[in-house]
Parts: structure tokens; C-alpha cells; sequence
């Protein structure tokens, strides 16, 4: 990676290229702002630039400031001039000051002498919004959860379980059976609207069960966590060993990308600000964590009365989505901004 492309990292926030030309800062940005609790860096990008994620074509990296690709509460963001052009960067961390020279001019700002743990920067997006898809959900091919082993009963006949309860499942583990399974549900079979193929099936997590024994294809396990009871006839998977992603790097896909919001969460069809949404678009697509798309209102069909035909108008701008979990034909996206009322049917665009 060059230097110049790591000077654009901000809190993970990479911009398209390097060689962009750099953002105007809105006419209305603050001077001054200072972080609090709650922020998150999408929030601060957009009260400095119509585009929060390219952010960093506006950001200056002090090097005097600890962490200067980091921000945390607390700080104050403020405007300077770098060889003519405005940026934003961190004022002022803790209490100690020094004039530091940034040409053209003198800029005072105020290095920390706190240590901060990175865990405490504030993060990109709101994590509390995506927090269960990262971990509850999955997306399966039909097949695989049709052949998983299945709950075939619980302790002294009992239909419906919850944590503490010992459970008997029925099926193939395969070579050597794992030490603990994920309990799912069936959800939505996901289909795309254009070419009807199935993209997934989406397997709920209600609980973890840790295997005490096995007896030919019988396997008894203990339900150590539930989140809603566990019926016969639920599926068990191998626990995923995957790492959880907390920081994104917001970016546009690697190559063009259209297509369609499938459902939203919840099971409604009205979509807002901060909700989680699944597109028919996923890993084969280029798409990846970070992948920031465009989301389109189809256009209104009218009648031209002087041609005797109906017309549909162009589509209009009407959010901006960013991914956060992709699988191999499908992902999960969290809308970041709704300009107007949003629907599942709606598309969505490379920036």
C-alpha cells in the first residue's frame, strides 16, 4: 500500500482512489465539533461532506496527534487549510498544547497525553444496529439445512426446550462430531425477483448446545444459551469459526453493481434509516463488507398526452446502503440514509 493511500485511513474509512480529487467541505461545516458518546464516524463525515464515504478525501492525518487515524470522545474536530484546499482533522486531544506548522499556515493544535484503548474509538457505523445479523443469522444453501442433524427430543419427552435443558439430536456429524452446535430455524428462502434463482435460505440462531455424548447417530447435548425455545425438529450447525467484524472500511465495490433490496428486518416492506436489509448481490458480485451503494426510487410511469403513450421518468437518489456481512450470492446491508420513504423492490447502484 503507498503512502499516500495510507495517509487517507481514517478509522477505517478508505476512499476510492488516492488519485480522487478532493471533496468540498460543506459551506455549513462546523468549525469546531467536539466528539461525544454515541457518535459514530459517519454521523461526523456528514457534517462536513454530502458523501460521508469518502470522508477521507477530506480528512488530514496530524501526525502529532496520538492515533491520529482514530478519533475518540471527547476530541475536538475542527477546519484547516492544507496547500490550499480545506480538510478536517483533530484539533485538540486532552490538555497539552503546542503550535505545530502546517503549510500554508500556522495551525495551533493540542496533542493528547491520555492513552486511549482503540476498542474505545468510536466506530463507523452503529454497531448496535447490525449486532444480531452478525451474530444470529446465517445464510445456507437449502440443502445444508435440510441434511443437518435435527432436535429429536428433549429430556423426559418434553416438546419444547430452553437453557439448562438436555436435549437428543438425530442425524449424520459426519467424521468426527463437533464440541458444540449452533441451534437454527428455518427463515426466508431468499429468491431473486428478476431470474428466480434461490440465492440462500436463512438459518435463525435460537440457541447453543454443547454435545455430553454420542451414541451411533443419537447425540446428547446440554443447551447452554437460548434466545427463544427450541422446538423438535430444529436444525444443528457447527459454530462458525469467524471473526467478528467491528471495523469497516466503507468504500464502492471493485466493479459495477445493480440490483434489488430483497427484504428488510422485521418482515415489513417499508424500509428507514438504520435498518438492516438484505440484497440479491453478494461475494460472486464483488460485493464485501464496506461496499457502499446507492440506493434508487424507480421513476413514476406518466401519460404524454401529445404522444399518446405512458413514459417512465428517471429514477431518483433515495439513500445509501453499506454492506456489512456478505455470503456467496446474497449480504446484509444497513441503510445509512433515506431521503425519502424506501421499499424491499427498490434498487440499488455503484456510487
Amino acid at each position: 500500500m503507498s503512502k499516500t493511500l495510507k495517509r487517507l485511513l481514517f478509522a477505517g474509512l478508505v476512499s476510492v482512489s488516492a488519485t480522487a480529487a478532493a471533496l468540498e467541505v460543506k459551506s455549513d461545516a462546523p468549525q469546531r465539533y467536539v466528539v461525544k458518546d454515541g457518535d459514530t464516524l459517519w454521523d461526523i463525515a456528514e457534517r462536513y461532506t454530502d458523501d460521508a464515504w469518502q470522508w477521507p478525501e477530506i480528512w488530514y492525518q496530524n501526525n502529532q496527534i496520538k492515533n491520529p487515524h482514530l478519533i475518540f470522545p471527547g476530541d475536538v474536530i475542527g477546519l484547516v487549510t492544507i496547500n490550499g484546499e480545506t480538510k478536517a482533522t483533530v484539533m485538540k486531544r486532552g490538555v497539552a498544547s503546542r503550535t505545530v506548522k502546517l503549510s500554508p499556515g500556522t495551525v495551533k493544535l493540542q496533542p493528547t497525553a491520555r492513552v486511549e484503548p482503540i476498542e474505545s474509538a468510536i466506530p463507523a457505523i452503529p454497531l448496535d444496529a447490525i449486532r444480531g445479523f452478525l451474530r444470529d443469522h446465517r445464510v445456507v444453501e437449502t440443502d445444508e439445512l435440510a441434511a443437518a442433524p435435527r432436535i429429536l427430543s428433549g429430556d423426559d419427552g418434553h416438546l419444547i426446550m430452553g437453557s439448562g435443558n438436555r436435549v437428543y439430536a438425530r442425524g449424520d456429524y459426519g467424521d468426527e462430531p463437533a464440541a458444540a452446535y449452533g441451534v437454527f430455524r428455518q427463515g426466508q428462502v431468499y429468491r431473486d425477483p428478476e431470474t428466480k434463482e434461490v440465492l440462500g435460505l436463512e438459518a435463525l440462531e435460537v440457541g447453543l448446545a454443547r454435545v455430553n455424548a454420542v451414541d451411533g447417530d443419537i447425540m446428547t447435548l446440554l443447551l447452554e444459551r437460548t434466545t427463544q425455545n427450541v422446538n423438535i425438529g430444529d436444525r444443528l450447525l457447527e459454530t462458525e469459526d469467524r471473526e467478528l467484524i467491528t471495523r469497516y472500511y466503507p468504500k464502492p465495490p471493485s466493479k459495477d453493481v445493480t440490483g434489488q433490496i430483497l427484504a428488510v428486518s422485521g418482515g415489513v416492506t417499508q424500509v428507514g434509516q438504520f435498518d438492516v436489509v438484505v440484497i440479491n448481490r453478494g461475494d460472486r458480485d464483488g460485493v464485501e463488507p464496506g461496499s457502499v451503494l446507492l440506493i434508487e426510487k424507480a421513476g413514476n410511469v406518466v401519460y404524454d398526452k401529445i404522444a399518446g403513450e405512458k413514459v417512465r421518468l428517471p429514477n431518483t437518489r433515495a439513500g445509501t446502503l453499506m454492506v456489512f456481512r456478505t455470503f456467496e450470492k446474497l449480504s446484509y446491508a444497513l441503510v445509512m440514509r433515506a431521503t425519502s420513504p424506501l421499499r424491499v423492490t427498490d434498487r440499488f447502484v455503484t456510487p
